[in-house]
């Protein structure tokens, strides 16, 4: 095709949605608009007219300028020097932006999402031979990307073929040529230590494979009660000011997943300024390194372009999906899905869809179950089990779970971890619901928790359980008739249910003991709340007055061991276990002499 057909004029603009007559051009295409360069990407053609959203705000662009076919998708540069960047939703870097331009991004700069000058030592793979027929993610060798991750450079997915040249051990930009290839047409690719991939194709791997393991985030209420595996579908609904953020900035830094790609997509500023300041100054807690030597950041505030927001989630899953590729545990934060619908509705409304309900287009759900259906754990094509774990942030308005975006999410998802509104106001963090929230990992998870941590997890966890659930509807009758109403046992169960409340599943995110939890403190924990309420409850059966156990002085360093000891310490949750046996067994004693001395 020429040059000349690639070239046209536009026709109509309509905010984001540019119509131009330019022939030639296919669905996906990248678009360069106007004398300021805007780029956009094809959205629908309209018999010789092009459909087009922009990246950019379209002021001052007028019918008549130029636009320009690129002749490739929506696609990102995947290579060494992701780790550590921040970038927009279109994958340009926004701190060398900064250094370019100042705070504000000028409309159509265009810089490329990786460094062009910075060499790279890489490190051929030594059984790799001259001749050799080399698959789609063949590992051509490795790159020390960060001190914490090994790049592995691989055959880029659509150009398997012969290896012709592979380049020695050395220094090398990423726009040199580390090697050439034979594709099975006959043409000569060469290869470099980067590729580009189009962000809404998922890249392919070998064959799809369960989940095994669970996502560790030191958090106990997700661990202990509603576990995410590695490859996992997960959603965090809830109000405004419930602390969704929160919980996924908590994910992010203490997640045991190999690399963290954070995307802020239409959030407040103010939020996201927050992570790109604390991220790059925060520990590595299995490491000991910094934390954004294996963390990515994508923002795309509230003010940016919409249809960038829309866009920013695909470029993390890309992103995510090569890293994956290479064999690492990847856990994608995508803060929030509920904006990048929004984004979705408002480009639908200016194309004329016709609307369904509140206002979203009608493939909506569609679009979310192919979002998250890109999570997974697979078996690469050269790097042996890799995995992407999607942890999507929802904003219903109002509070409302009932409302599309978090209906449909609810519907695909795996693991719900629902905020109330109720436990933020009570300052209860993280305000995550236990009767709202579910996992259907818990049978897989606790093959896990029995060979690493503790064999009887998954029934200690089921009694909790249904003690909270004992606890609210005994709740209820109290706030009816008063607390009178209730038996000795009942209202032992409220204390038991409050020491599992307080003492557990509360956890402060700046308390610096308590901000992390190991699973074996999480189970100590957790087993010592039930130990208590279960010695009590036999204490009560044989006439113990309540209101002597509730005045017990131990259970108030009960609820107060989670920030007394860390997960270093927990010798000293034992003790303390030991501490409330004797105690009980104090009071069963003098009672049963009490008891003796009364007949």
């Amino acid at each position: 095709m020429s040059e000349l057909s690639k070239i046209g004029t536009i026709r109509e603009i309509n905010g984001p949605i540019v119509t131009i007559r330019l022939p030639g051009v296919r669905t996906g295409e990248q678009v360069k608009i106007g004398e300021l360069g805007l780029i956009g990407e094809v959205i629908a053609l309209d018999g010789a007219d092009t459909l087009v959203q922009t990246y950019e705000s379209t002021e001052g662009i007028r019918p008549g300028e130029q636009a320009e076919g690129l002749g490739w998708p929506l696609s990102v540069e995947l290579g060494p020097g992701l780790l550590g960047g921040i970038f927009d939703g279109v994958q340009r870097p926004l701190e060398e932006i900064f250094l370019k331009a100042g705070d504000h991004i000028p409309r159509g700069l265009t810089i490329p999402a990786l460094d062009r000058e910075k060499s790279w030592r890489f490190v051929p793979d030594d059984e790799l031979e001259t001749g050799s027929e080399l698959s789609a993610g063949t590992k051509l060798g490795t790159v020390r990307e960060t001190d914490a991750i090994e790049h592995r450079i691989l055959v880029p997915p659509d150009q398997p073929g012969e290896l012709l040249e592979l380049a020695p051990e050395g220094d090398y930009r990423i726009d040199q040529s580390i090697g050439r290839i034979r594709a099975p047409d006959g043409r000569i690719h060469k290869l470099h230590l980067y590729h580009r991939w189009p962000v809404r194709i998922p890249r392919p791997y070998r064959s799809r494979d369960h989940g095994v393991e669970p996502l560790i985030t030191g958090q106990r209420i997700l661990d202990t009660f509603f576990p995410l595996l590695k490859g996992g579908k997960g959603a965090v609904p809830g109000p405004f000011g419930a602390g969704k953020t929160v919980v996924q900035q908590q994910i992010a830094r203490w997640s045991n997943a190999d690399i963290v790609i954070y995307v802020g997509c239409g959030e407040r500023g103010n939020e996201l300024v927050d992570v790109l300041e604390s991220f790059p100054k925060l520990q590595d807690p299995y490491s000991g390194r910094m934390l954004m030597e294996r963390t990515l950041l994508i923002a795309n505030t509230s003010n940016m372009p919409v249809v960038a927001r829309e866009a920013s989630i695909y470029v993390g899953l890309t992103v995510a999906e090569y890293y994956r590729d290479q064999g690492y545990d990847v856990v994608m934060l995508a803060d929030s899905t509920s904006r990048w619908a929004e984004a979705l509705r408002e480009v639908s409304g200016r194309l004329g869809q016709m609307p369904v309900e509140e206002g979203y287009p009608a493939y909506l759900a569609s679009r979310l179950a192919a979002v998250y259906e890109r999570a997974g754990r697979v078996e690469t094509y050269g790097c042996g089990k890799g995995s992407v774990t999607l942890i999507g942030a929802v904003s219903p308005p109002g509070g409302d779970f009932s409302e599309p975006v978090t209906a449909h999410t609810k519907e695909i998802i795996q693991t719900f971890w629902a905020l109330s509104k109720e436990l933020a106001d009570a300052r209860h963090y993280p305000a995550i619901d236990w009767v709202g929230s579910f996992s259907e990992h818990v049978h897989v998870a606790a093959q896990w928790w029995h060979e690493q941590v503790e064999p009887n997890w998954e029934e200690r966890r089921g009694v909790a359980l249904a003690l909270l659930a004992r606890d609210a509807e005994l709740s209820r009758i109290v706030n009816l008739v008063g607390p009178e109403a209730l038996s000795s046992a009942q209202r032992w169960e409220l204390e038991g249910a409050a020491l599992i409340k307080e003492g557990v599943l509360q956890q402060s995110a700046l308390d610096p003991v308590d901000t992390f939890s190991s699973p074996e403190k999480q189970f100590l924990l957790l087993d010592m709340m039930l130990s208590i309420y279960e010695s009590g409850a036999r204490l009560i059966e044989l006439g113990v007055p309540v209101q002597e156990l509730t005045a017990l002085p131990l259970l108030a360093k009960a609820r107060r061991a989670k920030q007394l000891y860390s997960s270093e310490q927990t010798e000293r949750i034992r003790e303390l276990m030991e501490d409330f046996v004797h105690e009980f067994e104090k009071i069963r004693m003098e009672y049963a002499k009490f008891k003796e001395h009364a007949q």
